[in-house]
């Protein structure tokens, strides 16, 4: 299937993997079956490839329904978001809706507008919950953002309805568990933190602490045995070098835009992992 250059992310994660596509793609097998993403946040690298089979995972259940929406009910979508006005007034009472009950109510193609809406005019563009689930980003005040990008929207929706993609929510070992030899799983975990103060979890509720890292390296292993190619991105922290110590580790250097502490903007130090040449 030839890629088309209008698909591409149609949201601004935490994490985001726009800035290391280059390295991340010159290390990618030349070959596989099926490309797995279990924590697909914005999907950077996997609307950059454009595989024809996948299985995408994410905990956070808005966001899938964000892609799912796409896929199956674009005009609706498209139709929705052109009502959706940038100003501070609109943007609170959307960004409510998840703290009166109302989002419940909505819509599935409701509630995908209002994560993209929320996602364009929010600032810094950070999604970011609070311990309850509810999404605290203040309002951007941009003068105009790109609410409606209907190429893209209309790009992808084509793209996710021609190739073979699934999507799952839940915990990443989930999507992974029938998992066979040949196909090829990019791992971009919320990373270890680089500091006691630093933190890439707040983008979702519960966290990811240092057992759950330790955790996700075992499923690694199981990968490995199993004849899975990997490719996982982390910190460049004491503790990743540790648990991956048997495979193959390279820093990079990336550049990070989009974090609520200006000090973790910049160019950071970043490990990519495999478990192949």
């Amino acid at each position: 299937m030839k890629k088309n250059p209008w698909v591409m992310p149609v949201l601004k994660w935490v994490g985001g993997k726009r800035q290391l596509l280059t390295e991340l793609q010159s290390r990618m097998p030349k070959h596989f079956t099926t490309y797995y993403e279990p924590f697909v946040g914005g999907g950077a690298l996997f609307f950059d490839r454009q595989p024809t089979k996948a299985v995408l995972n994410d905990s956070n259940s808005e966001l899938i329904n964000v892609y799912e929406q796409i896929r199956d009910a674009v005009d609706a979508l498209i139709e929705a978001l052109k009502q959706m006005r940038n100003i501070p007034e609109e943007y609170y009472r959307i960004r409510r809706k998840d703290r009166d009950g109302s989002l419940e109510r909505m819509t599935p193609v409701e509630r995908a507008a209002r994560i993209i809406y929320l996602n364009k005019t929010c600032y810094n563009g950070l999604f970011r919950v609070n311990s309850h689930g509810e999404f605290n980003s203040p309002f951007g005040f941009y003068r105009k953002p790109n609410i409606v990008n209907e190429t893209v929207l209309r790009a992808v929706s084509k793209y996710l309805s021609v190739a073979e993609i699934k999507f799952t929510c839940g915990d990443y070992s989930k999507a992974l568990e029938r998992i066979h030899k040949g196909a090829f799983v990019y791992l971009d975990p919320p990373y270890d933190p680089v500091s006691n103060s630093a933190s890439f979890t707040g983008y979702t509720q519960g966290g990811f602490d240092a057992e759950e890292q330790e955790r996700l390296c075992c499923i690694c292993k199981q990968l490995n045995d199993k004849g899975v190619s990997f490719m996982l991105s982390n910190s460049d922290t004491k503790r990743i070098h540790s648990l991956y110590k048997d495979f193959k580790i390279e820093t990079v250097q990336a550049r990070r835009n989009v974090n609520s502490d200006g000090a973790g903007r910049g160019e950071v130090s970043e490990v990519i992992v495999r478990n192949y040449e």
